[in-house]
């Protein structure tokens, strides 16, 4: 069957033309050797880097990134999907990544073209693997879409390539073996070490890698954006005697918030503005990590989550690190950043205000395995269908939940409405939506109930209890199959996610219908093919 673009998908492409300027990369995906932390292993980048490149454009510019996938190492996945971190893509869900919900992997030896539908967004996003537990392996990196008209630009002064931070978790072992080992029931995989800008240390490792250094001259004030990449780290930001004022959320602007250190949970971002006002000198920036709530793991004597550090270097001051010892907590009144003071800069409030919502769920989470090895949502693991989501409502008809197989955890929406989300099991995940931001009701964090202002989101941690749960609330107006998971990467490949079918007749026909290219189509016949080993 053929999918004929209509003058709807054209139409979308002469505004980007108009309107903004078009953004072309071409990614080779292959294995290479490198050693971020002092350990030398083969991993799976995106040319040759880790972090991946940074992908940049502006407010209403096309993107489109041809990958070419030369994965060919036998101890990781040699097939890949790439989802784009944040992006809503309209009419375009085709090209939003995730392998088995919006399209079949992209084979070995195989190319694809990825098109980024932009629109008004704008912040600071990212990109990794989404098959599998295969962005372990490096194919993760930053991604940031500038406003020139930036409402809140009066308060920094620097804002560019040299002010992206990156934090990731790092592993030694190839994630196809460790992910196989625990699936037979060994622990749940923990990393080796902290990376901060790809750079790190693991404990008996060699401790003559650089830190990463960020430089900045004295009075200016810049723009860091806070990238989580991890797969399961969490991390506590903080910079030594300097506080953070949060502009941004997960691509979303907010009030001004001033603190002194933020969590970041895997995939979380955040904006902060930091005035270099103190003497000159060098500064510890600190990324302590914790893993299930410790800095340190039985199962994995090289990780020590309160070893992450880079340097913030102000010009002038010698190359060498810091004088100071490496702080090991915060300073007697340190304000410690909560959720629930975040307000969003543009049209604050949930949908549908306090009124009820039109559609609600009950997202009740638990793990059935001695090692956490296969996760559940309402008594149903995921398990990632043979034909994708999206290929079933387009090709196959499929409308309403019971067109979908039970492990599928597929639900239906109704276009238009308001929808909320409760996530009850416990502190200590993170969910992640596609397609959507959404408005945090009631946040982990703490607070009351708020259908005002609350913050606006893509990744939100779990909490609070089974009658006061973390909720979300957003609204049906981007019809497509939209994955929603816990981006612990080991906890979504165990079964912790479920797929929003959000108005499927809407996807198939109408003005907001999605129309795959003929790259998209080939995808699925030539994967089927592969042997087993290559998928």
């Amino acid at each position: 069957m053929t999918w004929l673009p209509t003058a709807g998908i054209l139409s979308l492409a002469v505004v980007a033309a108009v309107h903004g300027a078009s953004v072309v990369q071409d990614w080779s995906l292959a294995a290479t050797n490198i050693s971020p932390d002092g350990f030398t292993r083969s991993a799976a980048l995106v040319n040759g880097q880790f972090p991946g490149p940074l992908l940049t454009a502006n407010k209403g510019d096309s993107i489109t990134v041809n990958i070419h996938n030369n994965l060919a190492d036998p101890t990781m996945r040699r097939s890949t999907s790439i989802h784009w971190h944040g992006i809503f893509q309209p009419r375009n869900a085709y090209n939003d990544g995730p392998s088995f919900v919006t399209q079949c992997p992209i084979a070995p030896n195989n190319s694809y073209p990825y098109t980024l539908v932009l629109g008004e967004q704008a912040g600071t996003f990212w990109y990794h693997s989404h098959l599998s537990t295969q962005y372990v392996d490096g194919l993760r990196g930053p991604l940031v879409i500038y406003d020139p008209y930036d409402p809140q630009k009066s308060l920094y002064d620097v804002d560019d390539a040299s002010t992206v931070i990156t934090l990731a978790d790092w592993y030694h072992p190839a994630a196809l073996g460790t992910t196989n080992a625990w699936f037979a029931g060994a622990p749940e995989p923990v990393p080796d070490s902290g990376l901060i800008n790809g750079a790190g240390r693991y404990s008996g490792g060699p401790t003559t890698v650089q830190r990463a250094r960020i430089n900045v001259k004295r009075g200016k004030r810049y723009r860091f954006r806070l990238i989580s990449l991890s797969a399961e780290g969490f991390f506590n930001f903080s910079i030594a005697s300097h506080s953070m004022t949060v502009i941004e959320a997960d691509g979303v602007a907010h009030q001004p918030y001033t603190v002194d250190i933020i969590p970041l949970l895997p995939a979380q971002r955040y904006s902060v503005v930091v005035t270099a006002n103190q003497p000159v000198d060098n500064y510890w920036i600190s990324a302590t990590q914790t893993i299930l709530g410790a800095t340190t793991s039985s199962s994995n004597p090289n990780f020590n989550g309160t070893d992450t550090f880079a340097v913030l270097h102000y010009d002038g001051a010698s190359s060498a690190e810091p004088t100071a010892p490496q702080p090991a907590g915060l300073p007697s009144g340190a304000v410690v950043f909560k959720e629930f003071n975040l307000k969003p800069l543009m049209n604050p409030g949930p949908p549908g205000g306090s009124a009820a919502p039109d559609q609600i769920f009950n997202f009740t989470f638990a793990t059935t395995a001695p090692n956490a090895d296969v996760w559940i949502i309402n008594n149903s693991s995921y398990k990632s269908p043979s034909i994708p989501t999206l290929l079933k409502i387009l090709a196959n008809g499929a409308r309403n939940d019971s067109d979908f197989g039970p492990n599928e955890n597929t639900f239906v929406l109704k276009p238009n409405s308001n929808i909320e989300v409760s996530f009850i099991g416990g502190a200590g995940h993170a969910f992640h939506l596609h397609g959507h931001t959404f408005d945090v009701i009631q946040s982990a964090s703490g607070g009351a109930p708020n259908f005002v202002d609350p913050p606006r989101r893509d990744v939100v941690a779990s909490g609070g209890t089974t009658d006061n749960p973390v909720r979300i609330r957003f609204r049906t107006d981007n019809p497509g199959p939209w994955l929603v998971h816990c981006h612990i990467d080991w906890h979504l490949a165990a079964g912790l996610a479920a797929v929003f079918a959000e108005d499927p007749a809407g996807i198939a026909s109408g003005p907001q219908s999605v129309q795959p290219n003929a790259a998209w189509e080939q995808l699925c016949n030539i994967y089927n093919k592969l042997d087993p080993s290559l998928q």
